[in-house]
């Protein structure tokens, strides 16, 4: 039924698959460039895609957050969020600042808002300043505030840093967290 051809060469098949043997035969320009360009996932190597930081909805986080990447929140934070990427769940709350590059807000803040592109959905509820390159509001957002475009909402603000010896992964400060302990227990530090 099949049959191995004679070796002579690469079939279309072999020189498209990765690892493929190398021919003897001349290869046409197009294919000599795929079999030599490095993937693309490579060219990019310092923009790999984090996984987001998670808070779930069982956390209460008393301080503040500071990440590299790209957050969500679905629990309690009591303190500031500094992040390149927000997402405010439905049933979330957080009471401070925020300052990212985007952040969508479907649950509560009270606090100051400082993002490029910052985006209220149907389900928020914000009671604090806005200040933004770019505001999109949903019908049924909730908001109470000042709304300021600025070129940079977030130049000029202080910078959160994750203190030494805290965790490596950069997620959170070395503040307490609190979530599903029994009244008056308190969960180690989230690292």
């Amino acid at each position: 039924m099949f049959t191995k051809r004679p070796d002579k060469g690469a079939s279309a098949f072999d020189r498209l698959r990765p690892g493929a043997r190398a021919t003897s035969e001349p290869a046409s320009a197009a294919s000599t460039e795929s079999e030599t360009a490095p993937p693309a996932a490579s060219k990019f190597q310092g923009t790999d895609k984090m996984t987001p930081s998670i808070i779930g909805s069982d956390l209460t986080v008393m301080g503040n957050v500071v990440s590299k990447g790209e957050v969500q929140v679905d629990g309690e934070i009591q303190g500031d969020v500094h992040c390149a990427s927000l997402v405010v769940g439905e049933k979330a709350q957080i009471t401070g600042g925020i300052v990212a590059e985007d952040v969508v807000v479907r649950g509560r803040v009270m606090g100051s808002i400082r993002g490029m592109r910052v985006t209220l959905q149907s389900s928020s509820h914000v009671e604090g300043d806005i200040f933004h390159q770019s505001l999109a509001i949903e019908q049924g957002a909730f908001f109470e505030g000042k709304s300021r475009r600025s070129d940079d909402p977030t130049a000029g603000v202080q910078k959160l840093e994750v203190p030494a010896g805290a965790a490596s992964n950069n997620k959170t400060d070395a503040a307490p967290a609190v979530g599903n302990a029994a009244p008056g227990l308190q969960s180690p530090a989230v690292s």
